[in-house]
């Protein structure tokens, strides 16, 4: 684990030291008196169920297990982890939903959270009304609510809907509303946790520009939950990525986004596809004409190449009847889950009924370094030149691409700024005014 750095001199704003939260599995032994009379029935009903939930009552697992964090003022500090990592869990903690099991956590500044959309608002209320509400929960004075209400309102862009009971609003208007209030109130911690994502694009792009203003400012401190990769690249300058309720990484936010994103293996050079590559199986394959059974990389030992080569790809397809027209599209995704690029078919190919080996080569030369995945789509076009899908893989294929080039004046590939399709290189030459290239000069350039 990368531990940050330059911490000296600088005002901590949230400490975290030796921080569990456990949780008991299974519903056996409710800490309620009407938990504890609903189980009762159920053992009453089916004896052979009570000893069933006997044997699961110590069963408990630890969400948070030892996490030990130190956030400073000004930060903005991206969580990233996978489902059931512990991010929500470590949120509802800092925001006093919920105790831990064991450890500390002290927090030096008034804290807003926005940990679900609507959070704190009340269905029958207006969203005026919701403003009060929750600047007062804030400790907030009507006089101080008063004061900002106009910028709220205007900020939400709710100003048609504002004396409206919020039962009424949508999805989105409830995050207009929640993080407009959450943004305009006065606190020096602002806890996030995936709020953006239901806001209509120009919305997101108005609150991401508020944040990094703010965090430019280095008055507040904000924690920011997330799986858009590119939310978390434009706002946080640290990250901490969580595992199984411990914390793996702590510093500079594109290596946790990459350690984050390469917890998946490289696919071997041999696959046999099953119903864990074809999440969509159920639309696409009523009547399944054709399946692609496996996979085999015929030019490599392993999907490691050098960004002049190609893959080639043996797949074995079994088809249920004679099929023309077929072809097979590869849809990339690079490693920060961003869709970079498609690869259509140069050429259909025909199937006889039975099994088929089908060698497809796909180019990578325009690729820069790094780990891409591949979704691979088997379709078939009929005589009107419309595509039916046969078959879909996700992904059906991942693969890792590293530079070839290693000369002294080569320059390496800034993935952040300009993307990860690389065009043909230019070539310059100095052009001599009176006499143009020279034939030597020519010679060189040929």
């Amino acid at each position: 684990m990368e531990l940050n750095q330059n911490s000296e001199n600088r005002e901590v704003m949230i400490r975290v030291s030796g921080l569990k939260k456990k949780y008991l599995l299974g519903r056996f032994g409710a800490n309620t008196l009407q938990g504890t009379i609903k189980i009762w029935r159920e053992t009453r009903k089916n004896p052979k169920r009570a000893k069933e939930l006997r044997s699961k009552r110590n069963r408990s697992f630890y969400a948070l297990d030892g996490v030990d964090l130190t956030v400073y003022k000004g930060e903005t500090l991206g969580i990233l982890g996978k489902n059931g990592a512990g991010k929500s869990t470590l949120l509802k903690i800092m925001s006093r939903i919920t105790a831990p099991t064991e450890g500390t956590i002290d927090l030096y500044g008034h804290v807003t959270s926005m940990l679900e959309v609507g959070t704190g608002f009340h269905g029958e209320m207006t969203g005026r009304e919701n403003i009060y509400l929750n600047g007062a929960i804030l400790g907030m004075s009507k006089a101080e609510i008063d004061a900002k209400i106009d910028d709220i309102i205007r900020f939400s862009e709710l100003e048609e809907f504002i004396d409206t009971p919020v039962k009424r609003y949508s999805s989105g208007m409830f995050v207009k509303l929640g993080f407009s209030v959450a943004f305009h109130l006065d606190s020096e911690i602002v806890i996030m946790d995936e709020v953006l994502a239901v806001g209509d694009m120009d919305f997101q792009r108005k609150c991401i520009s508020s944040l990094l203003e703010a965090a430019n400012s280095d008055v507040r401190t904000i924690l920011y939950v997330s799986h858009n990769m590119n939310s978390i690249r434009q706002l946080c300058k640290r990250c901490i990525v969580l595992d199984k309720g411990k914390v793996i990484f702590d510093g500079d936010v594109n290596q946790a986004i990459s350690i984050y994103l390469g917890a998946k293996e490289l696919m071997p050079s041999d696959i046999k596809y099953g119903p864990e590559h074809r999440p969509d199986d159920y639309l696409i394959r009523k009547i399944p004409f054709l399946t692609i059974e496996k996979l085999h990389l015929a030019n490599k030992a392993d999907p490691i190449f050098d960004d002049s080569e190609s893959a080639v790809l043996d797949f074995t397809c079994l088809a249920e009847r004679d099929l023309t027209k077929v072809g097979m599209r590869f849809e990339l995704w690079y490693q920060d889950g961003s869709k970079i690029a498609t690869s259509m078919p140069g050429d259909f190919f025909n199937l006889k009924t039975g099994a088929n080996t089908v060698r497809v080569t796909l180019p990578l030369t325009h690729l820069t370094p790094g780990r891409y995945s591949a979704d691979i789509i088997a379709f078939k076009v009929d005589e009107f030149g419309n595509e039916r899908k046969l078959d879909a893989l996700y992904p059906g294929f991942t693969f890792q691409v590293e530079p070839s080039r290693s000369k002294e004046n080569y320059m390496k590939w800034n993935h952040q700024h300009w993307g990860v399709i690389r065009l043909d290189d230019n070539h310059s030459q100095i052009i001599d005014d009176d006499h143009g290239v020279t034939e030597s000069e020519q010679e060189e350039n040929r």
